[in-house]
């Protein structure tokens, strides 16, 4: 049974099988990792160990080089080989309450048996090894025999031996069944399983219990708990968060028996790969499990760095086994991490653009997926728009020749557009128009580029009636503007309050922002141009929007010439 679950995929599967290698890799009688370790690590350490402030005599007995070298005093604390010249043991041994180790203010001591293992491995060349974790992977030498043809079998077996032990009696058919339920699954066997039992085996029931959906869930389970999945947000009023979706992208990697690389990839970076899918996507909800808080009066800035925070420790924890919060202050006493490490990586989170107070009880970023009946749809649209762009490839070879002696005599022929497809068009020629309004300050005209133009400023504005502009529906937006101060709003088309859907345009220190939303902060467009534009002069501003509801839709245009622009936000 742990043979079918450590050969299907496990994000802990791969710590088991360094544990089970690294604790055969050495063939001496005594290890350091399994047998001295925690001798040291109990009575030595404190005063013998990483922490500076607390070391004494200026020994270190967790780093060979600093074990086998004289101390203070002269001798040797460890001498390789020769436990009787060594330091460590004479004072562990002495008879002297002044002298002996560990102190007796300390109230530790050494049992005997302690002491005999010191002294064996000393015997053998006091070996020091890293953590398990740290230690290189290699294949240990299995110790099969006729009695147990298993690797696995034949590794306990060869300890059940050094303790005198031997296997316990096979259990009945229905404790076993339990048993690889429970670990497989999660749940009791059915009365209908246990009579199945029978008649399928042992490893049959295994593969079919591996082929089980609950698999993935029983699997997942630890998974979660590593990655703080919550379905509320931790904080003042804990409010609900959807993110199972991520969940279940876990359990369906489990099921699938994912790879583990692919599966570590996707979940750090799925959003970066190319063409990434909407399953990678999702995946990538891993960093989105943090705590976020929505309570009004916290101070922004200190729970985004909270939010960076948690992702480096969660990050580090689930993927590289460590408690690196401890460099987040000063290097690591017992790890191998730097605190300079830590901001290193810290750095790399700390690029997300986002905010330490999150709003509404599912904050963006937020993605949407259809159901499956809406992909099946998708995917055959995909199909027929592939179908379509093939037939029409065959009429486009034929008219290109028409279109380009078309185009030579296009300015003359061309008209203006229909008044049916203008939604509001002003030229400021009359006082009175019937298109717009004016609730503020009288208007002041004045020359514009061509004929006449108003100047509006914080007490002067303008209104107009104008149709709704779709989502998905191109239009066209053409403005001669001169501004003439650092902030002002160009044009706005914006609902007051709720989802705030709508069209902005902003004027900001030579840049023109332009805004398309259907729900504020959630799901936007919006654009900047990245030059600098010159104040105090007449420019020709156009925006051109496709329909995509994608940023790369929407163009901007300067005085006739498309212009560079940042895309902020694209959702």
């Amino acid at each position: 049974m742990v043979v079918s679950t450590i050969n299907r995929f496990s994000p802990y599967s791969l710590a088991i099988a360094i544990l089970v290698s690294s604790a055969a890799m050495l063939r001496s009688d005594v290890q350091f990792n399994r047998d001295v370790r925690s001798i040291l690590a109990e009575n030595c350490w404190r005063c013998h160990g990483p922490d500076s402030s607390q070391r004494q005599a200026g020994l270190r007995l967790d780093l060979r080089d600093d074990a086998i070298r004289p101390g203070e005093s002269g001798r040797v604390p460890i001498v390789p080989g020769q436990p009787d010249r060594s330091e460590l043991i004479k004072r562990l041994v002495i008879r002297d309450p002044d002298l002996r180790m560990p102190p007796a203010g300390s109230h530790l001591r050494l049992t005997d048996a302690q002491v005999r293992t010191l002294k064996a491995w000393i015997r053998e060349g006091a070996i020091y090894q890293k953590h398990w974790a740290f230690e290189p992977v290699r294949k240990p030498v299995v110790p099969l025999s006729d009695e147990t043809p298993h690797a696995i079998d034949a590794f306990v077996s060869a300890k059940l031996r050094d303790k005198g032990l031997d296997f316990a009696e096979e259990a009945s058919p229905a404790t076993l069944l339990r048993r690889i339920s429970f670990d497989l699954t999660g749940l009791p066997p059915t009365l209908e399983e246990i009579s199945q039992f029978e008649q399928e085996g042992y490893e049959r029931t295994v593969d079919r219990l591996l082929a089980s959906p609950h698999f993935g869930e029983r699997m997942a389970v630890d998974w979660l708990d590593a990655a703080r999945f919550a379905d509320t947000n931790g904080y003042f009023g804990d409010k609900p968060r959807d993110i199972w979706l991520w969940r279940d992208w876990v359990i369906n990697a489990f099921n699938v028996n994912m790879p583990y690389d692919q599966f570590t990839l996707e979940q750090i970076a799925g959003d970066l790969l190319p063409n990434a899918t909407l399953s990678q996507r999702v995946a990538t909800g891993f960093n989105r499990n943090h705590m976020s808080n929505n309570e009004t009066g916290i101070i922004d800035e200190e729970y985004r760095v909270e939010y960076v925070v948690d992702r480096v420790d969660t990050t580090m924890t689930t993927w590289l086994g460590l408690t690196i919060g401890c460099a987040q202050c000063h290097d690591h006493k017992y790890d191998p991490v730097s605190q300079r490490e830590y901001y290193e990586l810290f750095a790399f989170f700390n690029t997300v653009k986002e905010r330490g107070l999150l709003v509404g009880n599912n904050p963006p970023p937020v993605l949407a997926v259809p159901t499956p009946e809406l992909l099946g749809r998708q995917q055959q649209a995909i199909k027929n728009r592939v179908s379509a762009e093939e037939k029409f490839e065959l009429h486009k070879v034929k008219t290109v020749a028409r279109i380009v002696q078309w185009e030579k005599k296009a300015l003359k022929l061309l008209r203006q557009p229909p008044e049916d497809h203008v939604l509001l068009s002003e030229e400021f020629e009359s006082a009175n128009s019937k298109q717009i309004r004016s609730p503020g300050t009288p208007l002041i005209h004045e020359s514009g580029v061509q004929g006449k133009a108003v100047r509006l400023d914080g007490t002067r504005h303008v209104e107009a009636d104008l149709g709704e502009l779709k989502l998905d529906d191109p239009w066209t937006i053409g403005i001669w503007l001169k501004p003439d101060g650092p902030l002002s709003c160009v044009l706005s088309k914006i609902e007051p309050s709720g989802r705030r859907r709508g069209v902005e345009v902003l004027w900001a220190k030579g840049r023109l922002f332009a805004n398309l939303v259907s729900e504020w902060k959630v799901s936007t467009i919006e654009v900047a141009t990245t030059e600098s534009i010159s104040s105090r002069a007449w420019h020709h501003f156009v925006l051109c929007y496709d329909g995509s509801q994608k940023a790369s839709g929407l163009k901007v245009y300067v005085d006739g010439q498309s212009a560079a622009v940042e895309v902020i936000s694209d959702s």
